[in-house]
């Protein structure tokens, strides 16, 4: 048996890391366990768009978290600025969503009403437009959607630098075995691996698509959490790259100061296999074929792959456990992890160090998928 720290996370994904450096700068005493180096799972696969409109064009609960999160951003970046000398890349330069049919079109129109009626920044351009804004645009362009507020981070450069921050601060991180139960010891809890049991006053589960896989003594049953496969392709370009992320029809391209352009990525449900193939990166060539005007000159530079954690109705799993009060859920945020970390540190860190409740915990609430 290992003394543990008031809490242990386990995960050391984006969600993870950032909870962790969350509690530590607010002076708890934090221990962060995975089998990885942190940011290895899902997280090194991340384009990082932070671009919640284009990912959900409805009123809804998952807009709500998104647009909140985004809105955290500057000031959680300039947080993390202050406790670690890491240069992480941050840009908030807008995202141009291109119509390439009179259909997309339509579409870009009826998205850009209702962000106007949100009182979101945004624009539909002609093709001329879009084409002065973005020349590699594909020739069979009709239209663009500009929308201002959108922008991306490097996903493994914010991982290193959370943990940096967070070591500062005296959270400590160790590799070792999986954890795979969690059960009650008094008033807090036992976590135990095949190698060996650490025991806190309080546990959180941020292992992402492994949530599911750890049993939680008390608890009805497994977090919902399900893998689904996302590979990304990175190329280099060879002149000018790309002005701001830009959609496609199939595909997304997030442009990097250095002349890196991440391509992103396939949604696929073949359980634990992370696997990069041909057919993935395939598809996504496709899509930079169609994104951009022919002649883009770039290089490939390398493919990867991650697994994200899906659940059934869409939403993280984030709160207490019914089974067994010391341990909280902190997971299931499928392609939003990035864009999601600084809430869902926020909103862990509220809850566990001050007994604030936020009304938004209550639609990603575990109790509604039973007694987890």
């Amino acid at each position: 048996m290992t003394a543990g720290s008031d809490i242990v996370v386990v995960g050391s994904g984006i969600i993870g890391c950032a909870i962790a450096y969350e509690l530590g700068r607010r002076g708890a005493s934090v221990l962060v366990l995975d089998d990885r180096t942190p940011g290895m799972g899902a997280t090194q696969a991340s384009a990082g768009m932070l671009a919640p409109y284009n990912e959900v064009d409805e009123e809804g609960p998952h807009l709500e978290l998104t647009v909140r999160s985004l809105g955290l951003f500057d000031e959680f970046m300039a947080q993390l600025a202050a406790d670690t000398s890491l240069t992480v890349p941050y840009r908030r330069t807008g995202t141009l969503t291109l119509a390439l049919d009179e259909a997309a079109h339509r579409r870009l129109e009826r998205t850009a009403n209702w962000l106007d009626k949100r009182g979101v920044a945004a624009a539909v351009l002609d093709r001329t437009a879009v084409l002065s804004e973005e020349p590699w645009a594909s020739p069979h362009t009709r239209a663009g959607l500009l929308v201002h507020e959108h922008g991306y981070v490097g996903a493994t450069a914010l991982t290193a630098a959370l943990v940096a921050a967070a070591m500062s601060r005296r959270v400590q991180f160790c590799r070792s075995a999986r954890p795979h139960s969690i059960r009650p010891q008094g008033s807090g809890v036992v976590i135990t691996s095949e190698s060996a049991q650490v025991s806190a006053a309080h546990a959180i589960i941020a292992a992402g698509s492994w949530s599911g896989q750890i049993h939680v003594e008390g608890a009805t049953g497994p977090a919902p959490v399900h893998p689904v496969r996302g590979q990304l392709l990175q190329l280099k370009a060879s002149g000018a790259n790309l002005r701001r992320v830009t959609w496609g029809e199939r595909t997304y391209l997030v442009p990097w100061d250095d002349g890196s352009l991440l391509v992103g990525a396939t949604v696929e449900h073949v359980g634990y296999d992370e696997r990069t193939t041909v057919d993935g990166m395939r598809d996504l060539l496709d899509g930079v074929a169609k994104t951009l005007a022919p002649g883009w000159p770039a290089t490939i530079v390398s493919g990867r792959a991650g697994l994200r954690p899906g659940t059934p109705d869409g939403l993280p799993i984030v709160g207490g456990s019914a089974g067994l009060p010391a341990v909280t859920y902190a997971t299931g945020h499928y392609r939003n992890g990035v864009l999601m970390a600084p809430l869902t540190a926020r909103l862990v860190a509220d809850v566990l160090l001050e007994r604030r409740v936020d009304p938004l915990m209550l639609v990603m609430s575990p109790a509604r998928f039973g007694g987890l």
